[in-house]
């Protein structure tokens, strides 16, 4: 498995398995792990963390060949809280440390949760801390006002909504960016586009490849979710080929600037994910 180096020096694998809304954890990830994922990215939020531990006992894989990132519940505010949160999250997934934390949402009292993970990641805890969902202004609040550097920020990105201003403004501090949802929930649609079969075509791949092939050749870490074995396996097929200049302009093409979820700089997107369990 290909990998990046974080800003703190972690080495972290650049595609991985996400889990949100992924069923039968215990059966999907012993499968995903013997197809050879290294990274596997669950949440507070997601309500699957002892699902996830089980998994990755069932697997038998050893806890050092494994990155595992978790996250933040998104209505727990402030340093304290924070600081039960990990221990809680780690309880669920019945490990000792966590490779990678973040802070979910930008919200809430930020600057506290910070300089709890601050403190958990001096402590070993975590092995690297970041952010997730924070736009560029917030990004550069927080670098201004901490002592540890985020060393991800995970963000929505898809041929639909790239955000290619804020990857770009991250990776110019040091920092990587990492997509969530990288088919937008839409492979359905972005499966009958023009743009994306024709490049498929030209590359014996699937459009769901051409995507995952796209962000990769951004620099970007991508989590794409699945718990169907010939999509697990076809998702790590993506090593073996090279969009041209050409084609990567091609899909540039395809963004619409705007968001296929929630506006996470509006009030009401705000209000909507403070209240989401």
């Amino acid at each position: 498995m290909h990998t990046i180096t974080l800003n703190n020096g972690v080495q972290m694998p650049q595609l991985g398995l996400g889990t949100m809304q992924v069923t039968q954890l215990e059966t999907v990830l012993p499968q995903a792990i013997q197809l050879g994922y290294r990274l596997i990215d669950t949440a507070a939020n997601y309500d699957n963390e002892e699902a996830v531990g089980r998994g990755i006992r069932a697997s038998g894989i050893a806890r050092d060949q494994l990155f595992i990132t978790s996250k933040l519940k998104i209505q727990t505010d402030g340093y304290q809280a924070t600081k039960q949160a990990v221990q809680a999250s780690l309880k669920r997934l019945q490990l000792d440390y966590l490779d990678l934390y973040l802070i979910h949402q930008p919200y809430g009292d930020v600057f506290g949760e910070w300089r709890a993970l601050e403190e958990l990641y001096q402590q070993g805890v975590i092995r690297a801390i970041g952010v997730s969902n924070f736009a560029p202004f917030q990004l550069i609040d927080l670098i201004m006002h901490s002592t540890v550097k985020p060393v991800i920020n995970q963000i929505e990105m898809h041929p639909f909504y790239q955000e290619t201003a804020a990857a770009n403004y991250a990776q110019q501090h040091g920092i990587q960016p990492e997509a969530w949802a990288p088919f937008g929930e839409h492979l359905a649609v972005l499966a009958t586009l023009p743009t994306l079969t024709t490049i498929a075509a030209a590359h014996q791949k699937s459009v769901a490849q051409i995507i995952l092939r796209w962000l990769l050749q951004r620099n970007t870490v991508v989590i794409p979710r699945s718990g169907q074995p010939e999509h697990l396996k076809a998702n790590l097929n993506v090593f073996d080929f090279t969009l041209t200049a050409a084609e990567m302009d091609q899909i540039q093409q395809l963004d619409t600037h705007q968001s296929l979820f929630v506006d996470h700089l509006s009030a009401s997107g705000a209000e909507f994910l403070s209240k989401v369990n």
